[in-house]
């Protein structure tokens, strides 16, 4: 897309997942607001309420160190705090906490990355599907493919060589 406030792929590049869901982490989002991440924490702490623990959760010491070795530059550095995780609605939220204009750019292009994930999963799914179906019907038919592969392969053999014939009378 043209014109774009951030290119999808960073936005992609920034996405994890932790327990069982999609979920960006305070500083990447901090970092694309363009405000830092104690203020963007601040921001949460005064509106707690409109983030439940399904918007917004503190990850773990032990998936910190999970996430520590995913990343290739050290941009995790020496925090001492462990990072907020925000699911898709929590992202959602932080627009209304944050009203800055930056904000609400940023957090609809989240959110067409969220959905354009959402769509490669759907097609893979289906596509995972249909493969599965052809499996099923290929399987009940294999001994009959096999047999045809065979002939096939018959077909394509070349032909005996032929005894060379003796000319003359033969005694």
């Amino acid at each position: 897309m043209k014109g774009e406030l951030v290119p999808q792929e960073v936005i992609k590049n920034q996405i994890y997942l932790i327990r069982g869901q999609k979920v960006m982490l305070d500083f990447d989002l901090a970092e694309l607001y363009e405000v830092n991440t104690k203020a963007l924490n601040q921001a949460v702490r005064r509106n707690i309420d409109r983030f439940p623990e399904d918007f917004m959760f503190k990850i773990t010491w032990k998936e910190a160190e999970n996430l520590k070795s995913q990343f290739v530059t050290s941009r995790w550095g020496g925090k001492r705090k462990l990072p907020l995780a925000f699911t898709e609605q929590g992202i959602a939220m932080l627009s209304s906490v944050l009203r800055s204009k930056r904000a609400i750019h940023v957090n609809i292009a989240i959110m067409r990355v969220f959905v354009r994930i959402k769509q490669m999963l759907f097609a893979h799914k289906e596509l995972a599907h249909k493969l599965e179906q052809l499996e099923r019907k290929v399987g009940k038919n294999s001994e009959d493919i096999q047999l045809i592969f065979r002939a096939m392969h018959k077909l394509m053999e070349p032909p005996p060589a032929e005894a060379s014939k003796k000319i003359g009378f033969m005694k």
